[in-house]
């Protein structure tokens, strides 16, 4: 390292290492009090922590004060409490106690503790042998409280299956726990996971704790074959006499032809799913259930399908009374194959007297919206759903949604399907919700040039004006480093461009020509600055106007960010969505172009100085853009790229999705383990390595070893096939990350080498 470029990372180090600081508020709780105008909020919050190489978790309470409509005061704890060794905590229902989950590793235990307001008042020890750790993922995540506060429902990963043991002699045909050093444990059968994030974790299977007695029980009547997760309680029947639970299940035959597979499913709503119910394992089991299985196990009959009529349901919510089951689906990206698609919101009217016996009716709520009119209600975009999104009606649920360049905050009125956008219309700025406090909304927003900020929403009626939603804005101890963080950032701006399709062709559905967007951060001096064109993965994820401390610290460098949506982002539509299937490599390459030119021309910034960067499908998009595009790009870095479909389709745990980028609405019909030489061919063609030969910009590789989704083969064949051509290329692997590049460090000394790289060729 040359003595310019190590004074760049150590300036550059310490800037990041700022940015760093920034605790992320990751969810929060409302707690009632006994007290109507006082409440108390907990948020779960954390921070990376390099030196250890993890992340530190803390919680920090306050108390809401409420004294008529326009005084609003929150008192804060005056330190986080750090949670060593804590998983998760989740509060009980009622506020009173909290339970915190310890999972154990390397053949631990797990401990799940129940915490009183002054000390542990029980300690649960779970070995391995019933259980492993618990999921607390946001997909198979669930913990779930009984009405009675006696039983917590969870999702944990299942015991291991029993492996042969050998000794000098051979094998031993007797039962062995332990090891000796006289006999060691064989491998036994390969077991399929759930791909990226999932390939060390067990099947994901319900149990049940009592708490009074500490036993927990494995729910019964599951097939092996499912995996469970998101799981609720039922509300109790009106005889009482019987307890249901209500939980999301997989079957793993997500193959080809329908065969026995587990495609990844990280990132992909594709896969298909139902509600199910099943009988609390601490009830006697009802007579006469209707099976529902696999066909592989009778113990399956127990476990009744609540939606059969359609292909996928998942993030069910009953509502405060009970009556009512919400659910939001996934169906159109189940039926077409694209990994994320515009979601429709379901509901059942759940009886008081339910048995398992009894079908149920499913009503439609929103519908998935194809072709949005300006300005108007693009369709649900739900990456999660709070555990109690209920507003005190019983009939209002608060949801957060990608609105196109933008994430809102909607209410939506399950009885009419009534949607309305509750945050503001005229900001750029992205809402989300942390919590429900009454008939009040615990929010943040963001920018990004501005670290998130605490909200508090309520309705107001104005004089001779209708109801409406007012936002507070909250002090609170995390302004403290974002203000530090915020003097950093460039005194520029934040806007959001609609960029008109050029020259759509005829072929393509009215959403399909609709402009689609760009967020445009610009520097004190944007026309004379570098320029960094940042790029989605997905192709169906999106880009939305929040504080990402990555592209914060590229502003903070003093680059404009040119971040595009291209078509085929969620949030504009389910047509605008679908028109990018097959037509990858072109399609999403030219608006990028288009969006570039449009800066350009508007005078924005200075087309001699840009640089391109993306991971995974933006990896993809940056790699097909210095190859289609080589004049246009003064350099380039990417995180994981998808580099060549034709090699990605055999080691990637998603192989749907090389056929369905590429082929389209055709890719079920040719969708195979052994794709043909003409498939092959297409792959390539449709692939950035095609385009390789006409590279000129110098490219940061950024690759994760243990990446799943793109393997790391994918970047390094690229890699070594530029340097053939003459091209630079500089690699960096983190040989124990995965796709997204994660672990603490490893996301700090990625985009602290993308900063420096930058810097170096765009001076």
């Amino acid at each position: 390292m040359d003595v310019t470029t190590s004074e760049e990372y150590a300036s550059q180090s310490k800037l990041l290492q700022e940015f760093t600081n920034v605790p992320s508020i990751d969810s929060a709780w409302v707690l009632k009090t006994n007290n109507e105008d006082i409440s108390t909020a907990i948020f779960s919050i954390s921070q990376p922590d390099l030196l250890a190489n993890s992340t530190r978790k803390y919680t920090m309470y306050s108390h809401i004060t409420r004294a008529g409509t326009n005084s609003l005061d929150f008192q804060w704890s005056p330190f986080p409490i750090e949670m060593t060794g804590v998983s998760i905590i989740v509060p009980f229902p009622s506020g009173s106690k909290l339970l915190v989950v310890r999972n154990g590793e390397k053949g631990c235990p797990t401990k799940l503790e129940i915490v009183d307001q002054s000390h542990v008042e029980k300690e649960i020890h779970v070995g391995q042998s019933m259980h492993g750790p618990l999921y607390t993922d946001e997909w198979f995540h669930g913990i779930s409280w009984n009405q009675e506060e006696t039983l917590i429902a969870y999702i944990a990963e299942a015991p291991p299956q029993p492996r042969p043991a050998f000794n000098g002699s051979g094998y031993r045909n007797e039962d062995s726990s332990e090891e000796d050093c006289n006999t060691w444990k064989g491998q036994g059968d390969w077991e399929e996971d759930w791909g990226e994030r999932y390939s060390k974790k067990g099947r994901p299977s319900l149990f049940v704790l009592q708490i009074a007695s500490g036993e927990v029980r494995a729910a019964k009547g599951i097939a092996t074959s499912l995996s469970v997760g998101q799981v609720v309680w039922a509300p109790p029947s009106s005889s009482g006499s019987q307890k249901y639970l209500v939980f999301v299940g997989w079957l793993e035959h997500n193959g080809f032809q329908n065969t026995a597979r587990k495609l990844g499913i990280k990132y992909c709503s594709n896969r298909p799913c139902a509600l199910y119910a099943i009988a609390c394992p601490f009830e006697g089991q009802e007579p006469g259930n209707k099976p529902v299985s696999d066909g592989k196990s009778e113990s399956a009959a127990a476990a009744h399908n609540l939606t059969a009529s359609i292909s996928s349901a998942f993030f069910p919510r009953f509502s405060q009374d009970g009556k009512i089951l919400a659910f939001l689906s996934a169906k159109q990206a189940v039926n077409t194959g694209a990994h994320n698609a515009t979601d429709s919101l379901h509901k059942i009217n759940w009886p008081s007297d339910w048995e398992m016996d009894k079908q149920l009716n499913i009503t439609e709520v929103v519908p998935i919206v194809t072709c949005p009119e300006d300005g108007c209600f693009p369709g649900l975009y739900c990456s999660s759903i709070l555990s109690n999104p209920w507003l005190s009606d019983g009939c209002t649920m608060i949801l957060t949604s990608a609105w196109r360049s933008t994430e809102v905050i909607l209410s939506i009125d399950v009885l009419s399907g009534k949607v309305t956008r509750i945050t503001p219309e005229d900001s750029h700025y992205s809402w989300s919700v942390l919590a429900i406090d009454g008939d009040n909304v615990l929010a943040v927003s963001s920018s990004p040039i501005d670290p998130p900020h605490i909200r508090y929403g309520r309705q107001v009626t104005l004089e001779g004006q209708a109801l409406r939603w007012a936002w507070d804005e909250v002090g609170s101890p995390f302004a403290t480093a974002s203000n530090k963080v915020k003097s950093l950032l460039p005194h520029g701006s934040v806007s959001i461009l609609k960029i008109p399709v050029a020259k759509p062709s005829d072929d393509l559905s009215d959403g399909g020509k609709l402009p689609f967007e760009a967020i445009f951060v610009s520097s004190k001096d944007s026309s004379y600055s570098p320029t960094v064109v940042i790029l989605h993965g997905g192709p169906h994820s999106v880009s939305v106007s929040s504080y990402v401390k990555s592209s914060a610290f590229l502003a903070s460098l003093g680059f404009n960010l040119l971040i595009v949506n291209y078509r085929g982002t969620p949030g504009f539509g389910e047509e605008a969505l679908q028109s990018l299937a097959g037509k990858v490599g072109s399609q999403d390459v030219q608006d990028c172009l288009t969006a570039i030119d449009y800066v350009i021309n508007e005078k924005l910034i200075d087309g001699s100085k840009v640089a391109v960067v993306g991971i995974s499908h933006g990896g993809f998009l940056t790699t097909h853009l210095i190859g289609q595009a080589p004049d246009k790009f003064v350099v380039g870095a990417a995180r994981n790229p998808v580099c060549n479909l034709s090699l990605m389709i055999g080691t990637t745990d998603i192989p749907d999705w090389c056929y369905m980028v590429a082929c389209g609405t055709e890719a079920k019909q040719y969708a195979s383990e052994s794709p043909s030489p003409d498939l092959l061919r297409l792959f390539y063609q449709k692939s950035p390595v095609a385009h390789i030969s006409k590279v000129k910009a110098p490219l940061l590789m950024l690759l994760g070893g243990a990446d799943l989704r793109v393997p790391v083969s994918n970047g390094l064949q690229y890699a070594r096939a530029l340097r053939e051509t003459g091209g630079e290329v500089k690699i960096m692997m983190f040989p124990e990350d995965i796709h997204e590049i994660i672990i603490p460090r490893s996301d700090f000394e990625s985009f602290l080498n993308i900063g420096v790289w930058f810097k170096k060729h765009l001076k």
